[in-house]
């Protein structure tokens, strides 16, 4: 395993099993929360921002996103995760108006969703995709390029998964929780 990481220390990772590469550019925030299984590979400019556990024998390409600040994002063995995908284990609601950002101190914080991330074994999620807080991946599950997987319990092991929607779900609520903010600068 190389050691030249420039943006943190691998020594300082909760676990490193044996074969394991690192990209030189990747970045992982808190790796004290982030153990990786042997022979798995995490490509350049990958970023981690939350506690994972990541199984044996997995791949992730490069610029990948994996955040959530509290959530836990646990990925089976023989999983990979192709380039530019992003995967949330935390989220604002966006139904409800909040102020989750983590710029913003804690004690100001509120709204927001946070829910764990379950990638099973030998998934495959394509290019671009989007995975959201709470999903689970069954074993054997594809999710083609471009997919966005929610939270949701009908997904079937060994099924192929596409696409995405975009449609109006009506107004937000709670928008006068936002409203002291907009003239505090």
């Amino acid at each position: 395993m190389a050691s030249d990481n420039i943006f943190f220390d691998i020594s300082r990772l909760k676990h490193v099993g044996k074969n394991v590469i690192i990209g030189k550019t990747t970045r992982i925030r808190q790796p004290e929360k982030v153990s990786i299984g042997d022979n798995t590979i995490i490509d350049d400019f990958t970023y981690i921002s939350c506690a994972a556990e990541i199984g044996n024998n997995c791949h992730i390409a490069s610029n990948v996103s994996i955040s959530g600040g509290k959530g836990t994002f646990t990925m089976g063995n023989y999983s990979t995760i192709s380039n530019g995908c992003s995967i949330h284990c935390a989220s604002s609601d966006y139904r409800e108006c909040s102020m989750d950002l983590p710029s913003v101190p804690e004690e100001e914080q509120f709204g927001g969703v946070i829910a764990d991330i379950q990638v099973a074994d030998f998934v495959t999620v394509g290019a671009h995709s989007c995975i959201l807080p709470g999903a689970t991946l069954p074993e054997g599950s594809a999710f083609g390029a471009y997919t966005m997987v929610k939270a949701i319990n009908n997904l079937k092991a060994y099924h192929l998964y596409v696409g995405s929607s975009c449609r109006d779900l009506g107004s937000r609520t709670k928008r006068e929780l936002l409203e002291k903010y907009k003239y505090k600068f």
